[in-house]
């Protein structure tokens, strides 16, 4: 390259050595260095965390690496564990993370016997079932079979055999929102001991017409459900006289013939 033209000066960069650069000025400038890097840490960990956050999310909705393979069933005596699986509906890989729990805790207690269903995730692949089945208080019969009857009046099971430490109720539409049913288990819960041992059948006409069937043909007729407590101690204390039929429908006012 020729020389410059008359009054211009060219300008060449050049490195300056370590040494000419005042030890000063390097401290300050290693200084400002670090503080840029502690800054900018907390936002790259923070980007880091989003990603990693974001990738797990993508594996635990998305794809069937977190997917249900197993359901966990607790709690059953009367259903079998592979009818609960069926009714929860919820097909092999299914991300976890996804599993509507409250939709499949609705379907699992359309079955008769659950009274309680409580439906979780156990990570990173078990969908977890516990279930409380209802317990017997009563019977009906139906036609050669017995229904089991719990304390709310659903009649959840049919047996071919008449369970043993069960009373035997008689209304025309058994169910949780028939009256006759919500009268003749408020007359059993109000029973004593020993009517409940003679106890043969519970028979509720109408809300008003309920009697005692009791062993050797004997018969109190009972009225409505009110005043149970007070009528079944003073039927108990009247099974000693003599007599077919107690009257206690009016407890102040008792008869037997």
């Amino acid at each position: 390259m020729g020389p410059a033209p008359d009054g211009l000066r060219r300008w060449r960069l050049v490195r300056a050595s370590r040494d000419a650069v005042p030890a000063s000025v390097r401290r300050f400038m290693a200084r400002a260095r670090r503080r840029r890097i502690r800054a900018a840490a907390p936002w790259g960990a923070g980007a880091a965390a989003v990603a990693v956050l974001g990738g797990l999310f993508f594996v635990a909705t998305q794809t069937s690496l977190m997917g249900v393979d197993l359901i966990r069933v607790t709690g059953v005596a009367i259903l079998d564990p592979e009818a609960v699986r069926a009714a929860a509906q919820i097909p092999d890989g299914t991300p976890l993370a996804r599993v509507d729990t409250d939709r499949v805790a609705q379907r699992i207690r359309e079955l008769p016997p659950v009274a309680t269903v409580d439906v979780g995730r156990s990570w990173p692949n078990t969908l977890t079932i516990e279930i409380v089945e209802r317990t017997p208080v009563a019977l009906v019969q139906q036609d050669a079979q017995f229904g089991l009857v719990d304390r709310a009046g659903v009649v959840y099971l049919t047996v071919g055999d008449r369970p043993a430490g069960l009373p035997l109720i008689q209304v025309a539409a058994p169910g949780p929102d028939n009256p006759e049913t919500k009268a003749a288990l408020q007359v059993l819960a109000d029973l004593t001991p020993q009517l409940r041992g003679q106890l043969q059948k519970l028979v509720v006409e109408a809300p008003a017409r309920i009697r005692l069937e009791l062993a050797k043909d004997r018969t109190i007729v009972w009225g409505d459900a009110s005043q149970g407590e007070l009528k079944a101690r003073v039927a108990t204390a009247l099974l000693a006289r003599k007599g077919t039929q107690i009257d206690v429908s009016a407890p102040e006012v008792v008869t037997i013939s």
